[in-house]
């Protein structure tokens, strides 16, 4: 086995640098990346290259790694740190413990986590570790453990702003604006400042409750330095004003978010605009954010989606006709979510002829609708007291369904319900059987009861 790593490896050796050999580390990775299901392995892929005599570099498995996590395939980006254990052939660095640590925390829960964390050695575990065990403890929202961690860092001098605005974004989370404060402070006594991520954190906070006096005075010192305002504060701010009923101050407020709202930003923040505007009833400026989001050129799917969802908002269901039609002339790349949310829009106002021609005019253009389309359709009979229509509906959900992904809990207990409250149980457990075969059934029904 031929293995070469990059020059941030930890061991020494020839970088492939022919276009060739650029080849082979590419096709690795394009080997590694298509979509498989959690229950097909990574390592019989790798195998496979290497018995094909191949190069094996560490560069393109960290590559690899790096977007299974963007691509939330955490159990497979595991088994590619799995092989490399298995090579024997590298030395992990406390980066990778980290990654590996928080990786271990998402697929298979905190205790296995701890458990990993546990057998790390005492000369890896660096600040990268410590930081990822507080990630873990933080996204679970495990606070006594995270409290622990983060006074072990501190005890360590391994505390940064990092550890802060994690620890600041738990309590906010917890809504324990005692704490948060207190961290505040503590991080003013070290002279640890602030950034843009620390004070969005705290206005949030502040937001949540919502606390308008205390948002006003945050507001206003973020303001005075121009590192720490940015248009996703004013946003906020607006929606703070909104839960406290002040639609006036949110509208000003979301002036001076358009101001800033500008370049690489401007696409995300012109749709959390239409939004906002969206809630505060305001249709002439969603329409006029619209026209400043179709101006730029390409319009984009999070754009049509942020678009339709406020016009339901408007109770426009003309509107959002018009700029699914839009989206239909135009459309090159197909994006399922589109057509989805507009049968959503559809079922939850009665209009179930309209939602089922969406579908109709999908088929007949070819494309095809996933489980999600179905599953909308199905929940809207549903709704409607539609259920031969309903289970109909869902059996296509779960048939077009990939393994794992399961249909809506309220389209699909409803109609094994329906069935056992009609003496059909032939038809209850061939719905229930369609749900155990992709893995589905064993997820809630049992607590269906507590939900209904």
């Amino acid at each position: 086995m031929v293995l070469r790593f990059s020059s941030y490896g930890t061991n020494s050796g020839t970088l492939a640098s022919s276009s060739a050999a650029q080849k082979e580390k590419d096709d690795l990775y394009q080997r590694l990346l298509p979509y498989a299901p959690s229950t097909v392995s990574m390592t019989p892929i790798i195998n496979q290259w290497v018995r094909e005599g191949k190069t094996v570099e560490y560069a393109v498995l960290k590559k690899a790694i790096k977007q299974l996590r963007a691509y939330r395939r955490f159990k497979h980006a595991l088994q590619i740190y799995e092989w490399i254990d298995n090579s024997k052939h590298l030395c992990i660095t406390p980066g990778d413990v980290a990654v590996r640590l928080d990786l271990i925390s998402k697929a298979h829960g905190l205790e296995a986590a701890e458990e990993y964390f546990a057998s790390i050695p005492d000369n890896l575990r660096s600040s990268y570790v410590y930081g990822a065990l507080l990630n873990c403890y933080a996204d679970a929202k495990s606070l006594m453990k995270a409290e622990g961690t983060m006074q072990k860092m501190r005890d360590l001098g391994n505390t940064d702003l990092v550890t802060y605005n994690v620890m600041m974004n738990l309590y906010a989370k917890m809504g324990d604006l005692e704490k948060l404060q207190s961290l505040v402070q503590e991080m003013e006594d070290k002279g640890i400042a602030g950034n843009v991520i620390s004070y969005t954190i705290r206005l949030n906070a502040y937001v949540s409750v919502p606390d308008v006096k205390e948002m006003e005075k945050l507001l206003m010192k973020m303001e005075e330095d121009s590192l720490l305002i940015d248009w996703n504060a004013y946003a906020v701010t607006a929606n703070g004003y909104m839960k406290a009923g002040d639609v006036e101050k949110a509208s000003k407020v979301l002036r001076k978010c358009e101001l800033l709202g500008k370049g690489k930003n401007a696409r995300v923040a012109n749709e959390s605009m239409l939004c906002l505007y969206a809630s505060m009833g305001k249709k002439n400026d969603v329409y006029r954010i619209w026209k400043k989001l179709k101006n730029r050129g390409k319009v984009y799917s999070s754009s049509y989606l942020s678009m339709i969802s406020g016009l339901e908002k408007l109770d426009d269901i003309d509107g959002a006709e018009k700029i699914f039609a839009e989206w239909e002339a135009k459309e090159v790349y197909f994006d399922a979510r589109i057509p989805n949310l507009l049968i959503a829009v559809y079922c939850r106002k009665g209009h179930l002829e309209k939602a089922e021609s969406i579908i109709e005019r999908l088929l007949e253009s070819g494309k095809r609708p996933n489980y999600r389309t179905w599953d909308r359709l199905a929940l809207g009979y549903y709704s409607h007291n539609q259920m031969e229509k309903a289970v109909e509906t869902l059996k296509k959900a779960i048939l077009a369904s990939m393994p794992l992904r399961t249909p809506n809990i309220h389209s699909w207990a409803p109609c094994i319900d329906y069935f056992q409250s009609n003496g059909d149980t032939v038809r209850a457990e061939e719905i229930k059987r369609l749900l155990k075969e992709r893995g589905m059934f064993s997820a809630g029904y049992e607590k269906v009861g507590e939900l209904q």
